[in-house]
């Protein structure tokens, strides 16, 4: 697994424009997301997005996905689940100071962040503290239904 989160973020360029491409078809397919019922709709695609986002991100399903702004690279699998950039914790060769076979987590965000158009200035932005409520939701309805000027 740790080795396919580190191709995504290699290839974040590329992830991200499909990424693009794949949240308007969600995004058009609202009205049909609307009749069918988004509380029926939940279960089967979060399932589906765990599957999906836990092969190639290794993804913790915290509900507010943000991998777009962190270069492909889910800030949940620092184990300090640090929203917000890295801890100060990294260790001089790159790796973490709780986990330390493992690069931080920040330092692959950045390296995939330069890789994407903006991606640079997506990684500066603060993010908001993550809702624990939305923990195992699908963060793919949650994006559509704010592009369509729902609540969540």
């Amino acid at each position: 697994m740790y080795a396919v989160r580190l191709w995504s973020v290699r290839h974040a360029r590329g992830l991200n424009a499909f990424y693009r491409g794949f949240e308007a078809c969600l995004v058009a397919l609202h009205p049909l997301f609307r009749l069918i019922g988004y509380r029926r709709l939940e279960r089967p695609v979060a399932a589906l997005e765990r599957q999906v986002k836990g092969l190639l991100f290794d993804c913790r399903m915290c509900g507010q996905c943000i991998l777009s702004s962190t270069g492909m690279s889910c800030p949940m699998n620092c184990p300090k689940n640090l929203r917000n950039g890295p801890c100060g914790g990294v260790r001089a060769d790159g790796t973490c100071e709780v986990l330390p076979q493992m690069r931080c987590v920040w330092r692959e965000a950045m390296e995939g962040a330069k890789r994407i158009p903006g991606g640079t200035v997506a990684l500066a932005a603060l993010q908001p503290p993550v809702d624990r409520r939305l923990q195992g939701r699908s963060s793919w309805l949650r994006v559509v239904r704010e592009r369509r000027g729902e609540a969540a």
